[in-house]
């Protein structure tokens, strides 16, 4: 029997009696020679397709039946009613029972027509008609659907979500189009572009940004040209340091052209200028230039306090390293007082300093440009890098992070020095050390330079009471190991400074006050 509604359902008859009699039997249908009847006994339904259960065929009440031939009259001439809800509807074809995503060239069962008076009844009538039994000989109400139908309907499933993709394939490609176009279909977009940076944007004080934005205009490049034939030269770095036009840098920067050589400077700005060596210090590798027709509005850089640097300061530092003007790199002081000898690598004297050690990429190029602080005041002139394979000094080699600069304290009083008489003052002990040996101190020769006496009669050291073999091992309060070492702290002294000095002779530890004399000029 079919499990499914064939007609459309009506409301009870309140004229009717409490309790419906029981339903007619519907009638048998006539059998034929073809085909014999079949036994007396109703097919079971299947209990998966069918719920409902089978109701005993009982004689119907005759009061009923002429009841339900009235109403039947009645439906005849009535006209048809409109479709109800989705659920009450009669199904199109009302023989063909409904499965979930069954085939729709399925061919339905053949069931038994209801009778007359079933119609009649379901047309209003009381008792609503019992569920349509299926003629006796009826094939059975059609098994679930097939492998083969599960199977087609998982293609449809299949097919939709393929069609899914491909129309988000489409909408994203309409949606990156019309952003190609400019055109965002009314989508709002959270990027912001730069030009919704506010214009008032300024760079705080102290920030590497704001110093070097400060300082740039005022580090120049020099270009150095020999005044030999080939006219062989090189690159470096300087920075004003009055407004008169005067340009501090390291002497074996200009050291190439200090002989009718060829000067220009170049500024930030592109602008160049010729300039000319006013004085030079090898000892100190401090020189300085002047431009011959230096512009109005020259800003010097301000000079910072060199003794009290920490180890641990921030550094920036100015140059054209391998040629590459305004160079801006940064790190900090990683040491102090760090003995420095470096040459210019032309075979010219060594230059000694008493070095800030510092961090920030120093390479060929550098040398001359300030070191500054993190507030722009230049504490150091960069001046030599430790190489891998060549020692100090001013190879090609590159940065391996241990950069080495004057510090400022004793370029400032050298760079006075120059541009006042054109000649540097060195300070000294009146004693020739060995520049040899290293890791005791530094030892007074037995003899000196040129088959002179070791210690300057009546010089500074023989007024103190030293003598040749006395091995000096402090001075000023700092160590010393070295000839070099002893050198570099003199030099960070001014002529006439009294000095404190730790030395050791046969065994033993004593100390002197020496008064440092001087020595004008380059020997």
């Amino acid at each position: 029997m079919s499990t499914e509604n064939d007609g459309t359902a009506v409301p009870a008859d309140p004229a009717a009696p409490s309790t419906p009699p029981t339903p007619p039997v519907p009638p048998t249908p006539p059998t034929t020679a073809a085909e014999p009847a079949p036994p007396a006994a109703p097919a079971a339904p299947e209990p998966d397709t069918d719920p409902t259960q089978t109701l005993p065929q009982t004689e119907a009440h005759p009061q009923a039946q002429a009841q339900a031939q009235a109403q039947a009259q009645t439906q005849a001439h009535a006209p048809t009613p409109e479709p109800g809800p989705a659920h009450d509807a009669a199904p199109t074809h009302p023989q063909a029972p409904i499965h979930d995503a069954a085939p729709t060239h399925a061919q339905p069962p053949a069931y038994a027509q209801a009778p007359a008076h079933a119609t009649a009844a379901s047309a209003g009538g009381w008792p609503p008609p019992p569920p349509a039994v299926p003629a006796w000989g009826a094939p059975l109400p059609p098994a679930p659907p097939a492998p083969e139908a599960r199977k087609r309907t998982g293609g449809i499933v299949a097919a939709v979500l393929a069609a899914a993709l491909v129309a988000g394939g489409i909408g994203g490609g309409i949606g990156y189009w019309a952003a190609e176009r400019g055109d965002n279909g009314g989508f709002s977009s959270t990027t912001v572009s730069s030009g919704d940076a506010p214009a008032s944007f300024k760079r705080d004080p102290g920030t590497v940004a704001a110093v070097a934005a400060k300082a740039l205009p005022s580090v120049v490049t020099i270009q150095a040209k020999s005044g030999g034939t080939e006219g062989e030269g090189g690159t470096g770095t300087g920075f004003v340091y009055d407004q008169e036009g005067h340009i501090v840098t390291n002497n074996h920067v200009v050291a190439s052209a200090a002989d009718g050589g060829a000067l220009s400077v170049t500024f930030s700005d592109g602008k160049s200028y010729d300039a000319e060596v006013v004085g030079r210090a090898e000892g100190y590798d401090v020189a300085v230039l002047k431009l011959t027709d230096a512009p109005k509005g020259l800003t010097p850089l301000p000079l910072g306090d060199s003794d009290k640097v920490a180890v641990g300061d921030s550094t920036i530092a100015i140059g054209a390293p391998f040629g590459l003007s305004n160079t801006v790199t940064t790190g900090i002081i990683s040491a102090k007082n760090r003995p420095v000898a470096s040459g210019d690598g032309s075979g010219g004297s060594n230059s000694y300093m008493s070095a800030l050690q510092t961090d920030a990429s120093i390479n060929p190029g550098n040398s001359g440009g300030p070191l500054l602080d993190a507030s722009g005041a230049v504490i150091g002139i960069n001046s030599a890098i430790q190489s891998t394979g060549n020692g100090f000094g001013q190879s090609q080699a590159g940065s391996i992070g241990l950069g080495f600069a004057i510090p400022v304290n004793q370029a400032k009083n050298v760079a006075q020095q120059l541009i006042k008489t054109g000649k540097p003052v060195y300070p000294v002990i009146g004693a020739t050390v060995n520049m040899n040996s290293k890791g005791a101190g530094a030892t007074i020769a037995a003899q000196g330079a040129g088959g002179t006496a070791p210690v300057t009669p009546d010089g500074p050291a023989a007024k103190a009471g030293l003598k040749a073999g006395d091995v000096i091992t402090g001075f000023d309060g700092h160590q010393i190991d070295s000839g070099p070492t002893l050198i570099s702290e003199i030099w960070t002294h001014k002529p006439g400074d009294s000095v404190k000095v730790t030395y050791e002779r046969d065994g033993k530890t004593a100390t002197a006050t020496v008064t440092l004399g001087e020595r004008t000029g380059d020997s």
